[in-house]
């Protein structure tokens, strides 16, 4: 086999599709959380939870002022675009971390959108519709997806 098709450093070209579709996911979530911001998702969230304590004391979801919410997940978005190196590398330890967001984000598209088929999260908690979050819901389910695929499409094939 000859070297013809390598660059001219002599390395085989990378497949980067799984760093973009990493970077692509962290955007989206980016994009998530300035429309969960813009519609008052706290508004729906907060008394959620205080319902869901109600009925299950132990439920661990907090409650949240803005202020904080909003810094805590601007923080997140940024460590997860921090992490990008390790998924342009297909680093073997950031994969279950990316496959843990993929699915999370997943659920959260999924969450803004049967809420706003509902118009409710639990029965004590209404809204107008759409639900807060729900319009760049399609694209969090969208990059979502397309990180699983690479996830899978990246991995090592068995021996």
């Amino acid at each position: 086999m000859s070297g013809d098709h390598l660059p001219a450093n002599g390395n085989p070209p990378r497949d980067t599709r799984l760093g973009w579709a990493w970077v692509l996911l962290c955007l989206a979530t980016g994009a998530h959380v300035a429309d969960e911001a813009l519609t008052g998702f706290l508004s729906v969230y907060n008394p959620t939870v205080l319902a869901m304590r109600m009925r299950f004391p132990w439920w661990p979801m907090p409650a949240f002022a803005f202020r904080d919410w909003l810094a805590g997940l601007i923080v997140a978005v940024a460590v997860g675009l921090a992490l990008s190196p390790l998924a342009f590398r297909n680093a073997r330890g950031f994969r279950p971390v990316a496959y843990l967001f993929a699915v999370m984000m997943l659920l959260n598209g999924l969450g803004h959108t049967l809420g706003t088929i509902a118009g409710r999260t639990v029965p004590e908690v209404t809204f107008p519709r759409p639900m807060p979050g729900f319009y760049s819901s399609p694209l969090l389910l969208a990059a979502s997806i397309y990180l699983l695929i690479e996830l899978r499409r990246s991995a090592a094939p068995s021996r």
